[in-house]
């Protein structure tokens, strides 16, 4: 997204002497000759001062850090912190358009800021209230969509919502920041879900037992029919074959296939198989002691 200087531009800047104290003092954070990394909060301060950064901000940073004025302008246009144009007295909003929050209805959004404040984005409203511009991703992707007012993040918006924000904001009040939808932070919407016991996994452990009870078979590839559970078998001091319990994993040593079934369980339940040498006839593959 193309970021330039405001056409409209005032005759001058200058630091207040408090914040020239401030900006001053962040600078002896860095060791002699790299005081130039305190560019971004000297930025950032005379933004504050002013509401955004002119050209002459920009260049009495640049100044005041021994910096050329393209390197500055160089920071000042790379982030979205930065307000290159004037911005309303009440607040500047910024509406995240990126993929998440686009699809999750940041355009409504958007829509509301042009018909409230004004058509274009970077346009003072005419009350001299509020501005607005679309911006990229503001990383609160699972509270899509949302806004960034000042310092604070607005989240689970809506169009409606939104216009509620204004409202208050206009009025004087400060609404608080986070979701607005009732959520504290971004657990999932419907509650907590994890680790919590549900009727769907109830259903599915009645089906697991109901397939042991009736002998339930899956075909496999080669042909052969085996239990449909054989890839946890049973415990060998479970003689019941309707106890539903199971073990995670097939007997160690012995390989498997890629449904988990080891070849001589399948063998041992397949029709038609041949019994392997040396096994005594009529014992189940899954009571043997394979350990």
């Amino acid at each position: 997204m193309l970021r330039r200087l405001s056409l409209v531009q005032p005759d001058s800047f200058a630091f207040t002497p408090e914040n020239l104290a401030w900006a001053k003092a962040q600078m002896t954070k860095y060791p002699e000759g790299r005081q130039q990394s305190a560019v971004i909060p000297v930025l950032w301060r005379a933004q504050e001062q002013e509401g955004w950064l002119s050209r002459p901000a920009i260049e009495a940073c640049a100044d005041l850090l021994g910096m050329p004025y393209i390197r500055v302008l160089e920071v000042a246009t790379f982030y979205f912190m930065f307000q290159l144009h004037p911005v309303g007295r009440i607040a500047h909003i910024q509406i995240c358009g990126t993929t998440t929050c686009m699809i999750c209805g940041a355009g409504e959004l958007i829509d509301v800021c042009r018909a409230r404040i004004a058509p274009a984005p970077h346009t003072v409203s005419a009350d001299g209230n509020f501005s607005w511009e679309e911006v990229e991703c503001l990383g609160a992707c699972s509270n899509a969509p949302m806004a960034q007012i000042g310092k604070d993040y607005y989240e689970d918006l809506t169009a409606e919502k939104l216009s509620a924000l204004l409202d208050a904001l206009a009025a004087g009040q400060v609404p608080v920041p986070g979701p607005q939808n009732g959520r504290f932070s971004s657990e999932p919407l419907g509650g907590p879900v994890a680790l919590k016991a549900t009727e769907k996994a109830e259903e599915l452990n009645a089906s697991a037992a109901l397939a042991v009870k009736l002998r339930d078979t899956v075909k496999r590839i080669d042909g052969s029919e085996v239990p449909i559970l054989t890839p946890w078998r049973r415990r060998p001091e479970q003689a019941d074959p309707d106890a539903p319990q199971v073990e995670p994993t097939p007997s160690a040593g012995r390989p498997a296939d890629k449904t988990g079934v080891t070849v001589q369980e399948a063998a041992a339940t397949s029709p038609g198989k041949p019994q392997s040498k040396g096994e005594p006839a009529g014992q189940p593959a899954d009571a043997k002691d394979t350990h």
